[in-house]
Formats: C-alpha cells, structure tokens, sequence
C-alpha cells in the first residue's frame, strides 16, 4: 500500500490535535470527540471527514485502515482491541493501556493480527535519546546496575471530589467520555477534560502520565525485560485519587548481556539524593544513569552530560549508529503503507506499560511485588492480583 491511508482519528483536542496535525497528510476520513465544539473546530481542515461522538461507531462502520487514539487512559484498550480486531493498524497515545492485563490483551492483539502500531513515546525520536543510548550501550560509564528518573511535574491533589452536582452540558456526551468505567456524576473540571489523571477509575496520576517517556530511555539503551520486583511507596495511599508523590523500584534481573539493574522512579518534585551527591542540584528532571567508578551520565528530553567533569576530559563519545528517526509519527505512518516495524510497536511497549502500570498496583496494595511475566502472575498480594485488571460497562468490554 503506498496511496493515502484511510484514517480515523479518536480525540482531536489536547495531545489529539498534534496527532491529528501529524497525520493531516493521509486521507482523514473520520474524526470523534466526545466534546461536539472540539469537533467542530477539528473538522474545519476535513470537510469531507464524517464525524462521530462514539469511537465504537466510527470503527465499526467507516472504511480504514488505521486509527489514531487520543482519548483519556480508561477507553484506550478497549477501543484499541476493537481496532485491532477490525484489522486496523493503531496509533495510540501513551500509556498504552489503564491495567496491566489490557497492556498483555492489546499487546497480543497486535501481535496476531499482525497490525502496524506505535506508542505515542515522542521523545524516542529525539537525536538526544539516541547519542544516549549508543553512550550507554557502548559502556561509556560502565556497566550500569542503577538508573534514578525524576520528574517534578503535575503532583495531582489525591483526587479531591466535588461536592455538587452538575447538569451534563449539550454539548458533551458524558456517557461516551466514561466509555467503560463506572458511573460517575459529570463536574466541570474535575474530569473532563485534563484533570481525569488524578483519579484510579480514569487515570493513573504522574507516573502513569511520564514514566512511559523517561522510563522509555533506560529500557531501550539497557535493553530491559520485565522486572522481577517492583514496591512503591508514597503517602497513605487513598482509595479514589492518585497520589501527589510516589517512589517506584523495578528491579531487573541480569541477562547474558547484562549486569542486574534496579531502576527508581521519583514524582511529586522529589528528586533522588544522589542527584545532589554527584553534584546535579540543578536538575529536577531527567534521567540518571550510574555506572562504574563513580561515572554517571544524567540526560533530560534535550541535552545529555557525562560525569565527573574531570572523568571526562578529552572524552570523544562513540560515532552515531542509530539511525535518524524521520518522525515518530511518519515511522507508524510509513510502516503502514510498506511494512515493517517502528521503534515503539506494541510489543516494545505493551511491556513498558505493564511495568509502568506494576507500579500503581504495587502502591496502592503496599506490598512488594514478585511478577512473573511469562505466567502474567503475581506474587505478595491478593489484592495485588486484583488490580492488574477491571470490570467494564456499557459495552466495552475487552
């Protein structure tokens, strides 16, 4: 295939209106919104595009070849699954999933039907994270057996609910926006349209909203499985809204390649000691590789460094081998019409997200977790085992 591709795009407002923009080229047959003045304004480029309020409809019923979803966390992999049982290809904005067993069931999905996806990881594009990774796998600091990502953005208010309730507006289907979660009266502001993260039946706070990109970095220069351990810890964890701060430990087991790594995960503005130690105080956001001898090497989305300064004098890093990226979004579009693979295909990131998402159950459990990938079986918690899943309403389900 190498004419335009049939393309149906779910959310067009926020992180939906770049992707939109990014595949405005192909032919865009379909847009959804559950917000009919987002719509409207999305649809002024397209008009020929039929428009829907229920993504189920549009997959259902246009011809396409592939969709772009741009909807809150919760209706990701239910219209994900659809898609792919449709025989589409799927563009889906990060995180690939709400639980872990959507990460397994999409991931899957992908796999035999032999669908084009990508993750919405834009950074994995960047020059930055690729003069990153050749550093890490050419051991330019060493063998690495600890990696600290810190984020000090959108530390959410533990989910704070409304007391009065408001009438749903004409101009939104709410019902559409809930997709498969339970009832829950509409509030201006309080879900739709950003503030769904800070809630569990939505969302998955900070690190389900960052970590997909910074944790993206160390999983691909270090080549990580799934982890064999992860725990987590934050304040008293509250039974409705997300935490403002949280510390996340994976630890990976060692490969024929590699040394065991234990990656740690810092939100809510906490930033690691070693940041200081090492002489880093100006950085609240990034990634911390550490290696042999006391070398490091801490990057952010933009500019990397090697460390101690005076390790490094002279030091020439290794030449580029990773090729160019000729855009995340033109990877997914071109491995569409031709074939082949792109950098963050579902199985690449069906098991970030799995690990990603590992961390909220092992938090709001507070328990230790042993987590046997290959069995998609967990160990130290009833409860943990059932927070790898959910029920679905209305329709949705898996």
């Amino acid at each position: 295939m190498t004419e335009r591709l049939r393309i149906g795009v779910v959310g067009v407002g926020g992180r939906g209106a770049n992707n939109l923009a990014h595949v405005r080229d192909e032919d865009v047959v379909a847009l959804c919104d559950v917000d009919a003045r987002i719509l409207e304004k999305a649809k002024e480029p397209f008009q020929n595009a039929q428009t829907f309020e229920d993504a189920r409809e549009m997959i259902e019923t246009v011809k396409l070849d592939a969709v772009v979803i741009s909807t809150p966390d919760h209706t990701h992999a239910p219209l994900t699954a659809r898609a792919l049982r449709k025989g589409l290809h799927v563009y889906c904005e990060k995180p690939l999933t709400h639980t872990v067993q959507e990460a397994r069931v999409v991931r899957d999905l992908a796999r035999r039907h032999a669908r084009v996806t990508q993750m919405g990881t834009q950074i994995h594009a960047t020059e930055n994270y690729r003069r990153v990774v050749e550093a890490i796998r050419a051991e330019a600091i060493g063998p690495v057996a600890e990696v600290y990502a810190f984020c000090n953005s959108k530390a959410w208010a533990n989910g704070r609910l409304p007391e009065v309730k408001q009438d749903v507006p004409e101009w939104l289907d709410w019902e559409a926006w809930l997709g498969p979660a339970a009832w829950h009266d509409f509030h201006e502001g309080t879900y739709h349209r950003e503030n769904w993260r800070r809630f569990w039946d939505f969302g998955g706070g900070t690190l389900a909203d960052m970590a997909c990109h910074l944790l993206d970095l160390p999983w691909w220069a270090l080549e990580l499985e799934a982890p064999k351990k992860v725990a987590s810890e934050g304040p008293e964890p509250h039974a409705v809204g997300t935490p403002d701060r949280m510390h996340v430990r994976f630890e990976h087991a060692a490969t024929g390649g590699r040394r065991a790594v234990t990656v740690h995960w810092y939100d809510g503005g906490q930033r690691p000691k070693i940041l200081d130690e090492v002489g880093l105080k100006e950085w609240n956001f990034g990634v911390l590789f550490v290696g042999e001898d006391g070398r490091w090497l801490v990057t952010d989305y933009g500019k990397h460094e090697f460390g101690p300064a005076k390790r490094f004098e002279g030091f020439e890093p290794p030449a580029p081998s990773i090729p160019k990226s000729i855009g995340h979004h033109a990877e997914w579009l071109e491995a569409c019409k031709k074939g082949g693979k792109t950098t963050c295909d579902f199985a690449y990131s069906g098991l970030l997200t799995e690990a990603v998402l590992l961390g909220n159950v092992a938090y709001r459990c507070g328990a230790e977790l042993t987590w046997d990938s290959a069995a998609f079986e967990v160990a130290g918690s009833d409860a943990a085992r059932a927070l790898l899943s959910k029920e679905y309403t209305r329709g949705y389900e898996l």
